[in-house]
């Protein structure tokens, strides 16, 4: 039974090596990143991701992210589980798959592409690092309403500048990226409101967060965050 395993494992990493060697170098990324940028009117690079938001998004889109290797072992065997036993997609995609899936394979679609997106999260891990990933990702994922980038969204939503959010805004914008035009929270504050409290849970659950200082956040209604949507930011 031992060599059997044994004999897996080694075809797996045999396999993965493969999978490796053919998948195109990720040298581009920041280029296609500034080129997002450029098409959705922003600057590259944006801001350096404020602490309050990136502790919102690991907390709920991968509380491994600093540690992992790109991808996430325990979640894609999570994934496994879930589909053999017939409950549904759990997630899995790291922040490093994220990325690769909105520079590289955004149109795409299939077990070939998720195998894909595996192999360049791996390439973005070790090419540029956890802090430059976030910041890349950061700059152009789409937080609903036409926001592209964490500077539009922050401006837009609230106006106010990144590094100025208050840990509610940092969680609602955290919630908004799995579901971004569903989860608006001007055009569906109930759902957004949702997603939020679903982030400060996880914020309190990674020991980002005390109980307490996630029941003050929460006591801010939704219509106090964004009441000064659209106003921007201003020069």
């Amino acid at each position: 039974m031992a060599s059997f395993v044994l004999v897996l494992v080694l075809l797996g990493a045999a396999a993965f090596g493969v999978l490796l060697l053919v998948t195109p170098s990720v040298g581009n990324a920041r280029s296609l990143v500034r080129a997002q940028d450029r098409a959705h009117h922003a600057v590259y690079p944006g801001p350096r991701v404020p602490r309050r938001f990136a502790a919102a998004l690991e907390a709920t889109e991968d509380h491994r992210f600093t540690e992992e290797p790109g991808v996430d072992p325990i979640a894609i065997a999570r994934v496994v589980l879930a589909k053999l036993t017939g409950h549904g997609d759990q997630g899995g995609a790291t922040l490093y798959q994220q990325l690769a899936k909105l520079l590289y394979t955004s149109d795409q679609a299939g077990l070939a592409v998720k195998l894909k997106q595996v192999a360049l999260a791996v390439k973005l891990k070790f090419s540029y690092g956890s802090a430059e990933v976030l910041r890349m990702y950061a700059g152009v994922v789409y937080f609903g309403h036409g926001f592209y980038g964490l500077k539009a969204a922050s401006c837009g939503y609230f106006g106010t500048k990144p590094d100025r959010l208050s840990w509610p805004q940092a969680a609602l914008l955290a919630g908004l990226v799995q579901g971004p035009s569903a989860d608006d929270p001007l055009a569906f504050p109930a759902r957004a409101r949702a997603r939020e409290v679903h982030v400060i849970g996880r914020l309190v659950a990674t020991g980002a967060l005390t109980q307490a200082r996630a029941s003050a956040a929460l006591a801010r209604p939704l219509s106090s965050l964004v009441a000064d949507a659209g106003r921007g930011c201003g020069a």
